[in-house]
């Protein structure tokens, strides 16, 4: 499983949500953290809505092409805590 967190630079509400993420130890995923003023697209869609994440879950078996699908997650509390993040996301794992 991967994470997408779509932020900008300077955005402490991106930048809290971020350091809870990786301080997560019991579900396993990737995070990657997208940067929308480096695409037009992604800027033009998050802007107003930053941070933004969506969960990556991939189908497809061994030897065969891997099919992704993107889940938009809703945005948690600035004030959830790791844990309170935590059982949120095992929701959609």
């Amino acid at each position: 499983m991967r994470i997408i967190l779509y932020s900008k630079p300077g955005c402490h509400l991106c930048e809290g949500l971020q350091e809870k993420l990786e301080q997560i130890q019991n579900l396993k995923f990737e995070l990657e953290n997208r940067d929308i003023t480096t695409r037009e697209d992604w800027f033009q869609a998050y802007q107003y809505e930053v941070p933004v994440l969506f969960l990556v879950h991939r189908r497809g078996t061994e030897g065969t092409q891997d099919e992704a699908k993107e889940l938009p997650l809703p945005r948690p509390s600035p004030r959830a805590t790791v844990q309170q993040l935590e059982n949120m996301l095992a929701k959609y794992f």
